[in-house]
C-alpha cells in the first residue's frame, strides 16, 4: 500500500512538533521550537528517502542532493540557535506572549507557535517532497544552478550568523548595531540568504513532476521573512533607537545592495 508523500509527511511533522510541544512545556520554555524548526525539515526528509529506498530498492541523485542539502541547512541553523540561546532566558518572542495569554498560553502556544509552525515547515517542504516522490532523470544543469543559488543562500545564512555572533560576543559592542561585513548591504542578509537557499530547492525540484508547485515554498519563507515573522518583528524591537534609524536610512532591509548616501554624508 502506498500512501501520498504530502500525507505522510503531514502526519510526521505532526508527531514531530507534539513531542516539541511536550519538552516545551517540561522545560517551560517554549523558543525551544527553534532551534527544533531545521531538524524537524531534516526528519522529514530522511523518513521519505528511507521510503524511496524501500519501495523502490534505490534513490536517485537528485533526491540524494535535496536530502543532503536541507539536513546541512537544518543542522547549521539549529546548533546556531542553540549557541545563541544556551544558557539565557527564553526568548523575548515568546516571554511576551506567556505574560499577553496568562493562563490560555498552553492552547495558544499548542496552536499559534507549534501547529503553525508545523504547517508552515509542511508548506516549505514543497519542493523538496515534489524530488522525493519523482523518478525522474540524472541531474542537469538546472538542478546545477539551484545548487548554485542555494549555495549563494548558505554562505550569506552562514557567515552573516557568523559576523553577527562575533560581534555580539564582543563587550564593547553591548546595545549597539552590526553595520559592518554583509550587515552593511542589508539589514538582514542572513533572512536573505535563508530565502534564496529555497528558491535554489524550488529550482531543482522543476524537474520533478508538476514541480512548479514548488513555487509556494520560496514565496512562504520570502513573505514570511519580509512582512510577517523576521524583518517586522525583530525591527520593532530598534525602532526609536538613533543609531538604528541611521543603519536603517542607508542600508536596504532584504536584498543586499550597496549602501545609500544619507544627508550631510560626502
Amino acid at each position: 500500500m502506498t500512501f501520498n508523500i504530502f500525507w505522510v509527511s503531514a502526519a510526521i511533522i505532526f508527531l514531530y512538533m507534539n513531542v516539541i510541544f511536550l519538552l516545551s512545556l517540561l522545560k517551560k520554555n517554549a523558543a525551544i521550537v527553534d532551534i527544533a524548526w531545521g531538524p524537524g525539515f531534516g526528519l522529514v526528509v530522511v523518513a521519505n528517502l528511507a521510503r524511496q529506498i524501500l519501495t523502490h530498492g534505490s534513490v536517485e541523485y537528485r533526491q540524494i542532493m535535496v536530502t543532503i542539502l536541507i539536513i546541512i541547512w537544518g543542522s547549521r541553523l539549529a546548533w546556531h540557535i542553540y549557541k545563541r540561546n544556551r544558557g539565557k532566558p527564553e526568548d523575548y518572542r515568546y516571554a511576551n506572549w506567556r505574560q499577553r495569554w496568562g493562563k490560555y498560553f498552553v492552547l495558544r502556544s499548542y496552536f499559534q507557535i507549534f501547529m503553525l509552525q508545523g504547517f508552515f515547515m509542511l508548506l516549505i517542504l514543497t519542493p523538496a517532497l515534489l524530488v522525493l516522490q519523482s523518478r525522474t532523470d540524472r541531474i542537469d544543469l538546472l538542478d546545477l544552478t539551484g545548487l548554485a543559488v542555494w549555495l549563494t543562500g548558505f554562505f550569506f545564512e552562514a557567515v552573516s550568523d557568523a559576523q553577527l555572533r562575533r560581534f555580539k560576543n564582543r563587550p564593547e559592542n553591548k546595545g549597539r548595531i552590526i553595520t559592518t561585513g554583509l550587515w552593511k548591504y542589508s539589514r538582514h542578509p542572513n533572512y536573505f540568504g535563508e530565502s534564496v537557499m529555497w528558491w535554489g530547492i524550488f529550482l531543482i525540484a522543476l524537474n520533478s513532476s508538476r514541480g512548479w508547485l514548488g513555487i509556494i515554498s520560496p514565496l512562504t519563507i520570502t513573505l514570511l521573512l519580509t512582512t510577517v515573522s523576521g524583518v517586522p518583528l525583530l525591527e520593532k524591537k530598534y525602532r526609536g533607537n538613533p543609531e538604528f534609524e541611521a543603519y536603517r536610512a542607508r542600508t536596504s532591509a532584504f536584498f543586499p545592495l550597496p549602501p545609500r548616501r544619507t544627508p550631510g554624508c560626502k
